[in-house]
């Protein structure tokens, strides 16, 4: 069986950067920082007191009141982001509902929804007085069937979780489903909305985020022997992947064609990356693999990048592994550095970083770096500081979540 041609026809998101894609292209190419001090609740008694917000946001915006209280934020951000790139991918009156599907990812799903309803619980007399909406609030698969049921897609539907790797395994299934002839089209990405006490007191008490308070617009440090941990995000990034045969029948717009796509699990820790970076060295020689592409048809990669101390060396080996010379070729960038993390919507956003770097030919920046880590080989070009200026013909994008789930996917030029 021939395997079908998989292209991206529509873009949307929300994040720490913009409201959309061309406010989240600009804040990227141009390296800006999305970190500022929490403004969601009074974090003054944690030992993290900023994250990467969404700025002023308003669910009343895009929502009216009644809506808005069913929808937990990951899925009010999954649908804003749905909007913008169903809109962009502008399917004709007449497409077909029934071969167009929605895997949307949530490392989480609906935090704040879940805390809220147990601290009303909790802080009552003992009698339950719990939100109808609740349960479908809180579920981390609502945001697909949210997006399915506003717009009457019959497709494939259902939510992916791998913690950090969710969108990335998201977009990998959206990709199997279409090349292998099961769906014309999926609306594919994730979302997250975990900045709440209770997703920065867990993360703090696992010591994975950054406590310094004093610099948090620059906290986000990837590869800096300073850093100290990930600076929370939250977003939606949504992806349209469409069949080619089909997108051009209809002349949609493409911005690049997906390529092929890595799956691995570390099996080692818990939390931690492994040491080598076993793990994610097999997930990006599958992706190549599949691809059928050589390390040296790749210009850059989008690495995960969170800004840990264990996670950032691992990774740095893993490309070197992988590449071996041609590591030394190629541009490396976190955009972590300016959106944070945005946990399972990190997949997503970043393959959006990704396409946007093909499409412009510029590779946006690792922002904030301040003293070189010797663990990190100083010959490695990762893009400090400013954005770079390069023809890539293809770029691929890493995701590691906790419990050893790695993804990578390959992008590349459409032509």
């Amino acid at each position: 069986m021939e395997l079908k041609r998989v292209v991206v026809t529509g873009i949307g998101t929300i994040n720490p950067l913009g409201k959309n894609l061309a406010e989240t292209w600009e804040g990227l190419k141009n390296g800006v920082s999305g970190s500022d001090l929490i403004t969601r609740f009074d974090a003054s008694k944690f030992k993290t007191q900023f994250a990467c917000e969404v700025k002023n946001y308003d669910p009343v915006a895009y929502f009216d009141r009644k809506e808005a209280r069913k929808l937990d934020m990951y899925a009010q951000f999954a649908l804003i982001a749905a909007d913008e790139a169903i809109a962009d991918a502008a399917f004709p009156e007449n497409v077909n509902k029934d071969r167009i599907g929605v895997i949307h990812a949530s490392g989480i799903g609906g935090l704040i929804t879940f805390s809220e309803e147990v601290a009303a619980y909790s802080l009552g007399d003992g009698t339950p007085r719990y939100n109808p909406f609740f349960i479908p609030k809180m579920i981390s698969d609502i945001a697909a069937g949210q997006i399915s049921i506003k717009y009457g897609f019959h497709g494939p539907n259902f939510g992916t979780v791998a913690a950090c790797a969710s969108s990335t395994n998201a977009i990998i299934d959206a990709f199997n489903y279409i090349r292998l002839g099961k769906a014309d089209a999926i609306i594919t990405g994730g979302s997250e909305a975990t900045i709440a006490p209770a997703g920065i007191g867990g993360f703090n008490s696992m010591q994975a985020l950054s406590t310094n308070n004093a610099e948090y617009k620059t906290a986000s440090r990837p590869f800096c022997n300073t850093r100290d941990g990930f600076v929370m995000g939250e977003g939606g990034a949504v992806l349209v992947l469409e069949e080619l045969e089909h997108a051009k029948a209809r002349g949609a717009k493409i911005y690049a064609e997906l390529a092929g796509g890595g799956l691995s699990g570390d099996a080692y820790h818990l939390t931690a990356t492994h040491p080598e970076g076993l793990g994610a060295a097999l997930c990006m020689s599958l992706a190549l693999e599949d691809a059928h592409m050589k390390p040296e048809d790749i210009d850059y990669v989008n690495v995960h990048g969170t800004s840990t101390p264990v996670g950032d060396i691992p990774e740095t080996l893993a490309i070197k592994k992988v590449f071996g010379e041609q590591a030394y070729k190629i541009n490396i960038s976190s955009t972590k550095s300016m959106t944070g993390h945005l946990l399972g919507a990190a997949g997503a956003i970043e393959s959006i970083a990704s396409i946007m770097a093909i499409r412009h030919g510029l590779v946006p920046p690792t922002i904030n770096h301040k003293e070189a880590d010797p663990g990190i080989d100083p010959k490695l070009n990762l893009t400090l500081h400013k954005a770079q200026t390069r023809t890539i013909s293809a770029a691929l994008s890493n995701t590691f979540g906790f419990g050893g789930h790695n993804a990578s996917v390959i992008f590349k030029k459409f032509e």
